[in-house]
């Protein structure tokens, strides 16, 4: 369904009773809310949660912000080392202010944030912006972002630079396979056919790069957040993958280090996407934590 929330309009879909407490589910860098695969929401429902998936500013079904143009992203980068705030169309900041205007737009006073990748980095700035709306946080192989944490591995770096120019779909269904091959989970594997069903239709769904290479500058522009985290008192999981080679395993740490109290689990064979039989261990993992801080 579609909702006003603050100035854009999100697609959303709620599973569960609106009664319930909520878990709100934040993707990543160009992830639309049909990569949160039912083995993830369909536990948290059962066990008497009302799941919110949706789609993030400028991908999916929601609004995109086209008149923010193609972000330079090399600019960017060479803006955040040299110490000074980069230009870009919006911020990781403003995709926290998003997901507290959807909440408030369906009346939900406060809920259990879950972000996976950048959706792991605008919920530790929606618990930082929004305390009083945060029932728990749990961060999915994601960052503090700071200058000083290791990059993607040579291989999953080589991967993602060589994106297909080509908008046929063959080509860009190709090219997803080959990407998760290098940085899904090796101990979750996707089936091969219904990696590739997935993909197409996401692809069928909405296809936007432009609205991906705004998001990926709103990452990338991103400032640290490790002092800040250290004054977190919101019950706090941090969730990583042992085989995660685009946002490495030091990254989680570092992200459970600066928080207090914080429990951090790395999940053996966990690389960096959400196939069907690792959802259902992050929901193994999620549940008790919601549960507890209900």
């Amino acid at each position: 369904m579609k909702i006003e929330a603050g100035e854009l309009t999100f697609e959303v879909d709620r599973q569960g009773d609106p009664a319930a407490p909520t878990v709100i589910l934040i993707a990543g860098l160009g992830f639309q809310l049909i990569d949160w695969h039912q083995n993830f929401c369909s536990p948290l429902v059962d066990a008497g949660f009302q799941v919110i998936r949706f789609d993030n500013r400028d991908v999916g079904l929601s609004d995109k912000l086209e008149e923010g143009g193609v972000p330079d992203l090399a600019a960017v980068m060479g803006a955040k080392l040299s110490g000074t705030f980069p230009d870009t169309p919006f911020t990781l900041e403003d995709m926290a202010a998003d997901v507290s205007n959807i909440l408030s737009a369906l009346d939900i006073s406060a809920a259990h944030i879950v972000g996976m990748s950048m959706g792991g980095m605008i919920a530790q700035l929606f618990a930082l912006n929004y305390p009083e709306k945060t029932l728990s946080l749990t961060s999915i192989m994601s960052s503090s972002s700071e200058i000083d944490l290791p990059g993607p591995n040579e291989a999953a770096a080589a991967i993602l630079a060589s994106a297909p120019l080509s908008q046929e779909m063959a080509d860009i269904v190709r090219f997803g396979l080959e990407v998760n091959d290098v940085i899904g989970s090796p101990g979750f594997r996707w089936d091969a056919s219904e990696l590739e069903a997935h993909i197409k239709a996401c692809v069928s769904r909405c296809y936007c790069p432009t609205g991906y290479m705004r998001q990926y500058a709103a990452v990338m522009a991103a400032p640290g957040r490790r002092q800040r985290l250290k004054s977190l008192t919101t019950p706090t999981l941090v969730i990583h993958g042992s085989e995660d080679p685009l946002v490495q395993a030091p990254c989680g740490q570092d992200v459970s280090n600066s928080i207090p109290g914080a429990q951090y689990v790395e999940v053996a064979g966990m690389g960096h996407d959400l196939s069907p039989l690792l959802c259902s261990r992050l929901a193994e993992l999620v549940l008790p934590h919601v549960r507890g801080n209900s």
